[in-house]
């Protein structure tokens, strides 16, 4: 089994959020919470869909529930729903969030250096 990215307190918040519960009308999902950290495995690694372990599935029916949820916008009610908690207390940014324009580094421009008369000696 691959390690879990959630605690079971952060899945109570937001599994009422999630399509699929035996209140609702359709199919009961078989497990929002395996599908939920195999989205969050994705996102962790950058990985491709095809390279999604087998523990969470076969990487194409993941990928179709991942588009649907996208469609119906399953995961903009999470976000919306999280960011609501978000206390902003530490903010971390590096390198691979902030781009810089290309002038942006500082060091001075090189000059050429013109050799006149060509090699030393001649």
């Amino acid at each position: 089994m691959t390690r879990m990215l959630l605690r079971d307190d952060q899945f109570e918040r937001i599994e009422a959020l999630l399509p699929g519960k035996i209140s609702d009308p359709g199919k009961t999902a078989a497990d929002n919470r395996n599908f939920v950290e195999a989205v969050l495995w994705i996102a962790r690694t950058g990985s491709p869909w095809r390279d999604l372990p087998v523990s969470f599935g076969l990487w194409n029916s993941v990928y179709q529930r991942f588009a649907r949820w996208s469609r119906r916008g399953v995961w903009q009610r999470v976000f919306a729903q999280l960011t609501q908690d978000a206390d902003f207390e530490e903010v971390f940014i590096d390198s691979t969030i902030v781009r810089a324009h290309q002038h942006a580094a500082g060091a001075p421009k090189k000059k050429a250096i013109r050799r006149l008369g060509g090699l030393a000696g001649d």
